[in-house]
């Protein structure tokens, strides 16, 4: 039986083994001498597997604005903290070259336009052109026509008048001039037949002249055009001298003074941006996932997001809505993101926290409470199996998630063993102990007696 000793003693004595208050006390010894345990059997459980990982804000869209066009700042329509509307003027650069070059373009336009009236007037001109030396080559057709007829009018009647004569009803020289008038047809009618080709060479000559005119107008049209393009551009390089937001947003950063000097930016991304505009109603929020856990992440997984801005209240909660399929080389883990809204703006681009993921894949699990099992000096888990003989074996185990009350058992252990719960007193392998029944209460422990173990 324990010797009775004072209280204080008693208490310098747990302090000295290492025992506190929040520790088991160890059950007293029977008579026998074994070490009376109560035990907990290995559980098989379905659990939800989670990771923990850093995650930082950032903007949901994030803009520096550079200049296209070179010139002094002429205005500043906005400054750090203004919320602006995708459209609306940050600043304008004063280009006075490119309004010259403006005036130039336009004028060159008025002029070309001028040309190009005056090539229509020339093809209209060769138009009715064509249209005359076509109606001389008609009128000289139907004059041929006309010609044909006479001369075979001519033709009959001295056809007519040659018969009489051969009967002797005329005199013959009535037939001389029957046939000097037909002679007179015929040379008429070859007159208009050459008077034909003359009408159709005008004709040719005069559609020569239209598709010239037509070309003439063509080139007039084409430079016209060319120099609308030329204002065109001239227009978009004067609207770049106009810096616009790209999106609805917030000014979070200025770097341009009114009457600065600021040069084309010729390469994407070189230089100091002249504003940073950032939309912030809607954040994504990057978590980067270790190796180990990288596959076990889904899309819709659940995330629930904490801040040290804001420890008092409740997680952020929200889900995975894209993740970069990728591991980072230099630090093996794989950029998972989560789009949270931010209408309130408490988020802010930056600012760091904790996620948790709730990885989509439920496994059986071998599970302990946490207070079976024990850590020894080199952080290596182990526990104490109690076989059928009530003999104690000490089994190296490796750990899995431990959610504070329950702890994952990978190996070491499988389901239905049952292991020693809390206890204070360290156990050997092949040490025979005492198994307590599940519903029988410890053996009381007196104020005044020590422990066994101690």
């Amino acid at each position: 039986m324990a010797r009775c000793l004072p209280m204080a003693l008693v208490a310098a004595m747990i302090v000295a083994s290492g025992c506190t208050p929040n520790q088991p006390v160890v059950e007293k010894s029977t008579s026998t001498g074994k070490v009376p345990v109560r035990t907990v059997a290995v559980m098989q459980t379905e659990v939800r597997r989670t990771t923990t990982q850093p995650a930082t804000v950032h903007a949901f869209y994030r803009a520096e604005m550079r200049a296209k066009a070179s010139g002094y700042v002429k205005q500043i329509f906005v400054d750090i903290g203004d919320v602006v509307q995708a459209g609306a003027k940050l600043a304008e650069i004063d280009v006075p070259e490119l309004n010259k070059e403006r005036l130039v373009i336009e004028s060159r336009i008025g002029r070309l336009k001028a040309e190009e009236e005056r090539a229509q007037a020339n093809l209209d001109l060769a138009q009715a052109g064509v249209r005359s030396a076509e109606a001389k080559r008609e009128e000289a057709k139907s004059g041929l026509k006309r010609a044909e007829a006479a001369l075979a009018a001519a033709d009959a009647e001295y056809e007519r008048t040659d018969d009489l004569v051969q009967r002797q009803s005329l005199q013959p020289r009535v037939l001389d001039e029957v046939r000097k008038r037909r002679d007179s047809q015929r040379a008429n009618r070859d007159s208009v037949a050459s008077s034909i080709d003359s009408a159709e060479a005008e004709v040719a000559v005069a559609q020569a002249r239209r598709a010239a005119a037509e070309a003439d107008l063509r080139v007039a049209q084409a430079e016209t055009q060319i120099a609308q393009r030329q204002l065109e551009q001239a227009d978009v390089l004067l609207d770049y001298a106009i810096v616009k937001a790209p999106f609805d947003g917030v000014i979070t950063d200025r770097r341009v003074e009114p009457g600065e000097l600021v040069r084309e930016s010729s390469e994407v991304g070189t230089g100091a941006p002249l504003f940073v505009v950032s939309q912030t109603n809607r954040v994504r929020i990057h978590i980067p996932v270790p190796e180990g856990d990288a596959a076990l992440v889904n899309r819709g997984d659940k995330v629930s997001l904490t801040f040290p801005s804001f420890a008092s209240e409740s997680p952020v909660e929200g889900t995975v809505t894209r993740l970069s399929g990728s591991l980072d080389p230099s630090t093996r883990t794989m950029l998972v993101e989560v789009e949270v809204d931010n209408a309130d703006g408490k988020l802010i681009p930056g600012m760091f926290g904790q996620a948790t993921i709730e990885l989509s894949t439920q496994v059986a699990a071998n599970t302990l409470p946490s207070r079976a099992v024990r850590f020894g000096e080199d952080g290596q888990a182990y526990v104490y199996v109690v076989g059928d003989d009530q003999k104690v074996s000490v089994a190296t185990v490796q750990t899995g998630n431990d959610d504070g009350a329950q702890i994952e058992i990978l190996s070491g252990v499988r389901a239905g063993q049952h292991v020693i719960d809390a206890h204070l007193k360290r156990f050997v392998d092949g040490e025979q102990v005492a198994v307590l029944a599940a519903n029988s209460p410890p053996s009381p422990t007196r104020p005044g007696d020590l422990p066994d173990s101690i």
